[in-house]
């Protein structure tokens, strides 16, 4: 049967919940009780328009009134905060969503947690150009010579990694088929760079043609959770801080980390300490 020519109707919304959400993002973006009027010009609307929604959220305690007039996130909100945190799995969402990444890029990329031998991989997914590098599932990254290794290097206690980065350096085996030198005070300078720019390059190394570009995922605590490398042959992958491969990477895990309540965690403690000012914390 033919197609229709005609695109289908776009599905219509609740303009009021809709209205409803800019409110409440606007609450949330100001970390702090608002006033009114500037609430009111934060949406380019008249406080009159406001006030209606203001009365409903404090009706179900998503938004509360200070002494002071001035408006907040209420007892509801935070609730709603928590309960998307504990229903958040930064592994899962992150493997539904790296497919994409890999057609964008057009390189293989792998998903690394922390392990007890180190950086683990535990997702690999490959673009049509297969990659000569030994990357496989439950394969531990080098911390010194990888990009994934300095990103956890960067970005985890140095109680967690150092063990580790010890062990690799006194393997004389492992400096003896090393295709340069590993140095620790090189590596140090590599985490310290990593730690600045927020992610994590290595250029024909540990593989002499291939190179990659690493960055971190946190959660709403702030602790990283894994890191998303991407991999390539030297020739085919953009090392520019500003390539195609670093902005798109970073566009990916930054959203990850985002999702995941990152960057919220300073914001969800000032609502609690809001929330028992305001009034006195129930007894369960």
């Amino acid at each position: 049967m033919p197609k229709s020519s005609r695109s289908e109707p776009a599905s219509r919304g609740v303009q009021s919940i809709e209205t409803g959400g800019r409110i409440l993002r606007e609450l949330a973006n100001a970390q702090g009780p608002i006033k009114l009027r500037d609430l009111a010009e934060l949406m380019n609307v008249a406080p009159a328009q406001l006030h209606p929604y203001l009365v409903s959220f404090r009706a179900m305690e998503m938004v509360e009134q200070t002494a002071r007039g001035t408006y907040q996130l209420g007892p509801f909100a935070l609730h709603i905060g928590l309960a998307r945190l504990r229903g958040q799995n930064a592994y899962r969402d992150t493997i539904a969503r790296v497919g994409d990444l890999v057609d964008s890029l057009g390189l293989m990329v792998t998903v690394a947690v922390w392990g007890a031998q180190g950086p683990t991989i535990t997702y690999v997914q490959e673009y049509a150009a297969r990659v000569h590098a030994n990357v496989q599932v439950g394969g531990v990254y080098n911390m010194t010579v990888t990009a994934t290794g300095r990103a956890f290097g960067a970005f985890l206690p140095d109680s967690m990694t150092s063990p580790v980065i010890k062990r690799e350096m006194a393997d004389e085996d492992f400096r003896r088929r090393a295709l340069f030198e590993v140095d620790e005070a090189a590596y140090q300078r590599a985490v310290a760079d990593t730690r600045a720019a927020g992610y994590a390059i290595t250029q024909d190394m540990p593989i002499p043609g291939v190179s990659a570009v690493a960055a971190p995922v946190f959660d709403h605590t702030g602790a990283l959770q894994l890191c998303v490398t991407a991999i390539g042959p030297t020739g085919m992958i953009d090392l520019d801080p500003k390539g195609e491969t670093t902005t798109k990477l970073l566009a990916f895990t930054r959203k990850l980390s985002r999702d995941f309540g990152h960057g919220a965690a300073g914001a969800l403690k000032d609502q609690v300490s809001l929330t028992r000012q305001a009034k006195p914390v129930l007894q369960q």
